[in-house]
């Protein structure tokens, strides 16, 4: 079977799982939105849009022309830190709520690409934590199990779609928050580079770091998504131009970096070692190489996003109402945000030096690279584990994410395999700024491979349309 055979029965299978492959975009609402319902037991939303607010989206589409909007009719769901025009945005903090007048850049490309907002997702509170669970709405559940996590701080996006509610969702990214929760749930998790797409109208975490986000059930969607949100902005500062002639092709053979194996770390999880093992077996059939790394330089970067002073940037963001309400915020959340007074700014000079000489030494490395690979997180826990160390166990699943935006890279989860529970299991694939079309085309490639294979199922079953319907 070639590549083009396996996608188009992939594309058949989700056909034949949606049923509003069918529906006009109003039937869509009236069935989306009986669905859904009007109970929230994983606490998935802060606020979904009504029918009746829904219909307003739909109905401006009956008179415009499918084939003119790549995103006609495709329902997709919202970070609460990212505006959406005339409904609250609250980053999980009820007291911090503003209602935007305009969307975010981001989020009116997308409506005017022909999308449906279903609603306002759940989130570890201000996009600090990558757990789900750190948010006065509840702790957001994971899809497979209700008593483990979601991931986070991006946890409803990724539930939303991973239920059927949704066909893609928004996220935001600093330190792991697009990709945690794709892994937890069996979706693709794209972290764009950064500035490619705007962020314009998102509540900063760490405003030099953080990017805006896509989940979706399969990398070609995301692909699709992407193509509509990138773009320059000039009322965003850190936005940055696509170069003119990015190198897109896709590789029918490449190289690929792994970890030495004493810098692979699965936190006593007994199953993830011999799936991260599959999953390097998988990429060596579709073409890969495999090198191993010294993945040091990595790791001592990753460390820099929370111990060091780039956490004094959270503060920045919220500065003014932490200092006038620190009770309103979530203990944990608090905690982090509050340790950041202890930095001076010499300290972050010289964390900033000290920056600059991990990307230098960091650098040759994709000299010989195409790509490197890691686990996207080494274990998941549950609720209740999470709540008895909730600091240890946020530090684990950021062992393989944290340095991504901090060296400039673009990095997408893709997932490749089960556990004996039925939980998902994920790698995360990674390269320099603007390599996004190349790791979106890869991605693809495996997930056909797994599908090939029986590694991956396509977990939504909900009303959601899919994107590609080539």
């Amino acid at each position: 079977m070639t590549t083009k055979q396996a996608l188009n029965l992939e594309i058949q299978h989700l056909r034949s799982l949606y049923l509003s492959a069918a529906l006009t975009p109003a039937q869509l609402v009236e069935q989306l939105d009986a669905a859904i319902g009007n109970d929230d037991p994983g606490h998935i939303w802060i606020r979904r849009l009504s029918k009746a607010e829904m219909f307003v989206y739909a109905k401006r589409l009956e008179s415009l022309n499918p084939a003119d909007l790549p995103l006609y009719g495709i329902p997709f769901a919202i970070k609460d830190n990212i505006d959406l025009a005339g409904f609250p945005t609250t980053a999980a903090c009820p007291e911090f709520a503003y209602t935007p007048e305009k969307s975010a850049t981001v989020v009116q490309q997308l409506i005017d690409a022909g999308a449906i907002p279903v609603g306002k997702t759940n989130l570890d509170q201000f996009a600090t934590g990558l757990v789900g669970t750190r948010s006065p709405y509840g702790a957001c559940q994971n899809s497979f199990d209700s008593e483990y996590i979601s991931g986070g701080s991006s946890a409803g996006s990724a539930v939303s779609v991973a239920k059927g509610f949704a066909s893609f969702s928004l996220g935001t990214d600093t330190a792991g928050s697009g990709r945690v929760p794709a892994a937890f749930n069996n979706l693709v998790g794209h972290k764009p580079t950064c500035g490619l797409v705007s962020t314009h109208g998102v509540i900063p975490a760490c405003r030099t770091l953080d990017c805006v986000s896509i989940f979706a059930l399969t990398a070609s969607n995301a692909k699709i998504v992407l193509s509509v949100a990138q773009g320059y902005d000039e009322a965003d500062a850190f936005s940055r131009k696509l170069p003119i002639s990015p190198e897109s092709k896709t590789k029918t053979t490449f190289t690929f970096g792994v970890p030495q194996a004493n810098q692979l770390v699965y936190f006593d999880n007994p199953e993830t070692p011999g799936l991260f093992d599959e999953a390097i077996t998988q990429l060596e059939a579709i073409g890969g190489t495999r090198v191993e790394i010294d993945f040091s330089g990595f790791l001592e970067t990753a460390r820099l996003l929370y111990e060091g002073p780039w956490v004094a940037e959270r503060y920045a963001a919220i500065r003014e109402f932490f200092e006038a309400k620190p009770e309103a915020l979530f203990p944990v959340t608090r905690q982090i945000i509050g340790g950041a007074t202890k930095f001076s700014a010499a300290d972050t000079f010289a964390a900033l030096y000290r920056l600059k000489d991990l990307q230098r030494s960091n650098a040759p490395i994709w000299k010989t690279l195409d790509f490197i690979v890691t686990p996207t997180a080494g274990t998941i826990y549950t609720i209740a584990e999470l709540a008895a160390e909730p600091v240890k166990c946020n530090s684990n699943l950021g062992y393989y994410t944290n340095f991504m935006n901090l060296l400039d890279l673009a990095a997408i989860a893709v997932p490749t395999g089960f556990q004996k529970n039925g939980l998902p299991f994920g790698i995360t694939l990674c390269a320099p700024a603007f390599s996004d079309e190349q790791l979106l085309n890869l991605a693809s490639q495996l997930e056909v491979a797994a599908i090939q294979q029986g590694k991956r199922t396509l977990g939504a079953t909900g009303i959601a349309q899919q994107i590609d319907k080539s």
